[in-house]
C-alpha cells in the first residue's frame, strides 16, 4: 500500500510503498478514505512530542470502508462504513486516561496510509449525512471538544460560553455543539475574518484577541460573565480569562500554544468559586456521545481543504502556518 512515511525530526513526509497490515484476532482492516489533519502532526514532525519513533505513519483521524475482518469479528462489517476513534486504551477511570493510554499516529501506526488495521472497539459507523472527509475531520477534534465542554466543564443550555482561537479543528466542533445544545456562544480569534465565518455558523459575535482590552469588552458585548470558558492557548492571557468569568464558571482548556501561566491572584479565583479545569481527548463514551449528538443535529465539521494523500507534506505545511479555518483533510481513495 501507499502511505505517508516521516523519518525523522524536520524531515517532510514522503509518500512510499510499504507492507499492507492484516486484520489481527478482533481487528477490522480499514480501506482509509480520507484522513485528517492534527497540530498532533506537525509538532511530531518537529520533534516536539514524547515517545517519538521512527520511521512512522502520522495521522490521527481517518474514515473508510471495512474491507476485511480478522477472527472473531462478524462479517456483517465487511463494506460498512466507518470511522475510528484514534484514543486507545483509556483505562478504567473515566475521570482521567491510564498509562496505556496511546493515539493512532504514534506510536501505533497511523492514518495517512491507505489501509490500518483496528480493533473492533476502536470502530465506529460513520453518520450517514457525512462524506468521508467531513467524517474524517471529526475523531480526535471532535472529542477532544466534546469532553472539554460538556463532560469537563458541564455546559448547559441558554449559558454563555466564551470559546478562544476559533478556527483550530477543537475550537469550532466546540463552538458547533455549543450552538446546537443551546447556548450563547462567543469567540476570539486573531483574525477578523475567522470571526465573521463563526458568526456565520452560529455564534452570537466575537472580538479580536489582539484588540486592547479584548476580554472586558466582549464580556460587555456579550451582556456580562461567561458561565463557561474554553481555551486552548494558556499563557499570559489566561489571566484575563479570569476576570471575564462568572462566579461559580469553569474554565476549561485542552491545549498550551502560549506557554506557561504567569502568577495569578488567587483571590480571582477562590472569591468567584471557580473551576479551573485541564482536558484531554476522551474516553470511549465520551466518543459514542459525540457521534449521538453529531447525529441528532447533523452537524457538519468543518473542513478547510481536501488535497490528495501525495501532497501530504504541502497539508502539513499549511497547518503549520496556521491559517485554516476548519481541518485540513487527505484524500485518499475516490472509490
Amino acid at each position: 500500500m501507499q502511505a505517508l512515511v516521516l523519518e525523522g525530526i524536520s524531515q517532510p513526509l514522503q509518500l512510499r510503498d510499504v507492507p499492507t497490515p492484516t486484520a489481527g484476532p478482533g481487528q477490522l482492516l480499514v480501506h482509509l478514505h480520507a484522513a485528517a489533519l492534527n497540530h498532533r502532526d506537525v509538532w511530531i514532525q518537529h520533534g516536539q512530542y514524547a515517545g517519538l519513533r521512527f520511521p512512522c505513519i502520522l495521522g490521527s483521524d481517518g474514515a473508510g470502508v471495512v474491507s476485511a475482518v480478522g477472527e472473531g469479528v462478524d462479517p456483517q462489517w465487511l463494506g460498512q462504513k466507518v470511522l475510528i476513534n484514534p484514543g486507545h486504551n483509556w483505562g478504567e477511570n473515566p475521570r482521567a486516561q491510564g498509562r496505556s493510554f496511546a493515539i493512532v499516529g504514534l506510536p501505533e501506526q497511523g492514518t495517512f496510509a491507505e489501509f490500518l488495521s483496528v480493533p473492533l472497539q476502536y470502530v465506529h459507523p460513520m453518520p450517514q449525512h457525512l462524506s468521508f472527509a467531513q467524517a474524517a475531520a471529526l475523531p480526535l477534534a471532535g472529542v477532544t471538544a466534546y469532553r472539554a465542554t460538556f463532560t469537563r466543564a458541564g455546559l448547559q443550555a441558554q449559558e454563555r460560553v466564551l470559546i478562544t482561537g476559533i478556527g483550530g479543528g477543537v475550537a469550532l466542533l466546540a463552538m458547533q455543539m455549543a450552538v446546537a445544545r443551546g447556548a450563547q456562544v462567543w469567540v476570539t480569534s486573531g483574525s477578523d475574518e475567522k470571526i465573521a465565518r463563526a458568526v456565520a455558523l452560529g455564534a452570537q459575535g466575537g472580538i479580536n484577541y489582539k484588540t486592547e482590552g479584548w476580554a472586558m469588552t466582549i464580556a460587555k458585548e456579550a451582556g456580562g460573565p461567561f458561565d463557561v470558558i474554553v481555551d486552548s492557548a494558556a499563557g499570559p492571557a489566561f489571566a484575563q480569562l479570569l476576570d471575564v468569568a462568572a462566579p461559580g464558571g469553569r474554565i476549561v482548556f485542552y491545549g498550551g500554544t502560549l506557554g506557561t501561566i504567569p502568577q495569578v491572584p488567587p483571590a480571582k479565583i477562590f472569591w468567584k468559586q471557580l473551576s479551573i479545569l485541564g482536558s484531554t481527548m476522551g474516553t470511549e463514551q465520551d466518543f459514542a456521545e459525540l457521534l449521538a449528538l453529531v447525529t441528532e443535529h447533523q452537524l457538519h465539521p468543518v473542513v478547510d481543504e481536501v488535497l490528495p494523500l501525495a501532497e501530504g507534506e504541502a497539508a502539513m505545511r499549511r497547518m503549520d502556518n496556521g491559517q485554516q479555518f476548519g481541518k485540513i483533510v487527505l484524500q485518499i481513495s475516490h472509490e
